[in-house]
């Protein structure tokens, strides 16, 4: 059966429209009864949205119509689910987050008892399940007595994730640095600070008063400009933004430099490979991570995977070859070592912990090639695949550029683009080339743009 709700990071749309909590509720319920433990355990966890505990009310209904005990976690980091998962041997974790996404959307995405995100397999079952509930309810006998579960909250979350952080990096002293947070108004506002606090450093935060509805809002990892503007005000040696659920973060240089998730894997691979916790001198990427970093990977004779556009890709090469260390520009990074899943805040601290003291403005883990990025509006992405003479231009641009950078042209998986990306050793030759293949896109593919 062909997954219709899941997406590559679970079930997410506008909240209380497709995302109601009348699907809220068969989905926990659903996953619930797959987990197929005597009387699961599930942890919820949710971000700063207004609509989190609309539907966290109706998950836990489900969780426990089918029999399972719930435990309210509370506002807590996307990361943070897998580590409390692994802690208290429960069997099942639902996040209520959409990321980066505006205030009015909302997502669920589920944890197994292992702490990794579902298999496709178990979505597709989830939502099969969903299919047969609803053709059958008309139908279904009366229970006589049915076994409803209890909900009730789990207090000490916070503390227990930041034992782990604490754990992780207990080696790292941050008393001579100055740090700019911005916790994009989401997950992070509490638990963010105070670990940077902890492990001494000196803590300026933005972004850290959410309302429901300011998350994401002109800030965090996706609006960076305050925190550029706070850095330098303060004087502080580097800033960290975060998105809505804290599983990603960018960071800014004291010059007012931004720090992309390439060179922030860059830094961490460097690092662990150094300290010998690199397993199989590998790191995983996307297709989308700059040629710089493939330049600086080879350099270091650090073995590079590269794998489709999301985090759940990266996660599946990691797995495949026992590495530990994978990431995405966007500011997704996984360090095995602590969580199975990217960890904004860990990043951070694995950032400054690789730095050990030196300057993030004279970072020296990689060279980025300019990079051009153009998305190209069509009727239908899909024609592309048959668009011979496109495909022979991005074959001899891709044939120019060899060994000195490199053109990337595929459809949106979600919207009626096609995107265009081109590095090249200088600026002016990667506009040229985009231009090239732009205008012969937009010539070529005309009819399918209705033009």
């Amino acid at each position: 059966m062909a997954r219709k709700l899941f997406g590559t990071d679970g079930v997410r749309g506008v909240a209380g429209d497709l995302l109601s909590p009348e699907l809220a509720l068969a989905l926990a319920r659903a996953a619930t009864a797959d987990a197929q433990a005597p009387r699961p355990q599930v942890l919820i966890i949710r971000d700063t949205r207004e609509s989190g505990e609309m539907l966290q009310a109706a998950m836990a209904a489900g969780v426990s119509a089918a029999g399972g005990d719930v435990l309210l976690g509370g506002v807590l980091p996307t990361p943070a689910a897998p580590l409390l998962v692994r802690r208290y041997g429960f069997d099942l974790a639902a996040v209520l987050s959409a990321s980066h996404n505006p205030f009015q959307d909302n997502g669920i995405k589920f944890f197994g008892a292992d702490g990794f995100k579902l298999s496709d397999e178990t979505e597709s079952r989830i939502e099969a399940a969903l299919e047969d509930d609803a053709a059958s309810r008309v139908q279904r006998p009366p229970v006589e007595t049915p076994r409803i579960g209890r909900v009730r909250d789990l207090h000490g979350t916070r503390d227990d994730y930041l034992r782990e952080l604490q754990l992780r990096f207990s080696d790292l002293d941050l008393s001579e640095v100055g740090v700019v947070l911005d916790c994009a108004n989401g997950a992070t506002y509490r638990v963010g600070p105070e670990i940077f606090r902890r492990l001494g450093a000196r803590v300026t935060v933005i972004a850290d008063e959410p309302d429901g509805r300011n998350i994401n809002a002109g800030c965090g990892s996706t609006h960076l400009e305050g925190l550029i503007e706070r850095v330098g005000a303060e004087g502080a040696d580097v800033g960290f933004g975060f998105d809505g659920d804290g599983d990603r973060v960018l960071a800014v240089d004291r010059r007012g430099g931004v720090v992309d998730g390439d060179e922030l894997l860059a830094l961490a691979a460097l690092h662990l490979r150094e300290r010998g916790r690199l397993p199989g001198d590998g790191v995983a990427v996307t297709v989308m991570t700059n040629y710089g970093f493939h330049q600086a990977m080879a350099a270091a004779g650090i073995e590079v995977a590269t794998t489709a556009v999301g985090d759940r890709y990266v996660l599946e090469e990691l797995r495949s070859r026992d590495w530990a260390l994978g990431g995405e520009q966007s500011g997704h990074v996984i360090e095995m070592g602590f969580s199975p899943t990217g960890d904004g805040i860990a990043s951070a601290l694995l950032t400054l912990e690789a730095l050990a003291g030196s300057d993030l403005a004279d970072r020296r883990a990689m060279e980025k090639l300019p990079q051009v990025l153009v998305n190209v509006r069509v009727g239908d992405r899909g024609a592309l695949d048959d668009a011979g003479e496109v495909a022979a231009a991005i074959e001899r641009e891709g044939a120019a550029l060899e060994g000195r950078g490199r053109v990337l042209v595929r459809p949106s998986g979600t919207e009626p683009l096609v995107r265009v990306m081109v590095e090249a050793p200088t600026r002016e030759e990667a506009d040229a080339v985009s231009a090239r293949l732009v205008g012969l896109i937009e010539s070529e593919l005309a009819g399918a743009n209705g033009g």
